[in-house]
């Protein structure tokens, strides 16, 4: 995505997306790194992290990475379960909190699928991923997806055919994090190993 495909995002009434090529992937936690310093992450917890799944017994050993964010779904789960409607969604797709309604009942927390969310220890509501959206208002990519440094992050428009996420889409084959749970996930995977996305549990925590 172009800086000025970013700067007019909103008004252009786009839907955001992105598709993790795990073809590039190397596992080098610079998407997790460039997080924590763009929204001041705490020590213990992640907007995003980077899942590592061993496979096999020595010497037949194969790793597989898996980065996790919030998968920005169409239809989700937390934003029903808010009792405080302190979770809303964008027009352009993206699942915010409002910092002023949380309660930090953790509602939304344990309804996540994908256990993208934690309670912050510092402020004590419910923060994740939303796609740097104060970047994407100044022109910027995500600080993730500016930082990896294989360009395993495609982040865009779906709504647009040329965008490169689009692109990327069209070409390609591509999973998402439990489909079972129809929350229509706006986050997408390109080669990913099976047995990684099922590895990737709803149960697993955020503290690191």
């Amino acid at each position: 995505m172009s800086s000025s495909e970013a700067g007019t995002a909103i008004a252009a009434g786009v839907r955001y997306g992105m598709v993790v090529d795990l073809r590039r992937c190397t596992g080098c936690q610079a998407c997790s790194v460039a997080c924590k310093a763009e929204m001041d992450v705490p020590l213990g917890v992640f907007r995003t992290w980077v899942k590592q799944i061993e496979k096999g017994e020595y010497p037949f050993v194969s790793v597989s990475f898996l980065p996790s964010l919030c998968n920005q779904c169409e239809q989700p789960i937390c934003l029903r379960n808010c009792p405080t409607r302190a979770t809303y969604q964008l027009e352009n797709g993206i699942v915010v909190v409002d910092p002023h309604r949380c309660i930090g009942c953790k509602y939304c927390i344990a309804s996540c699928p994908y256990s993208v969310r934690y309670l912050s220890p510092l402020k004590k509501i419910a923060e994740k991923c939303e796609f740097c959206r104060h970047r994407l208002e100044d022109g910027l990519e995500p600080a993730c997806v500016n930082t990896c440094p294989t360009g395993a992050l495609v982040f865009g428009d779906l709504r647009d055919p040329d965008s490169n996420v689009s692109k990327v889409l069209k070409r390609n084959p591509v999973q998402v994090l439990k489909p079972d749970r129809a929350t229509f996930p706006q986050v997408y995977y390109l080669a990913a190993d099976s047995e990684a996305m099922e590895a990737r549990g709803a149960s697993e925590g955020q503290e690191r």
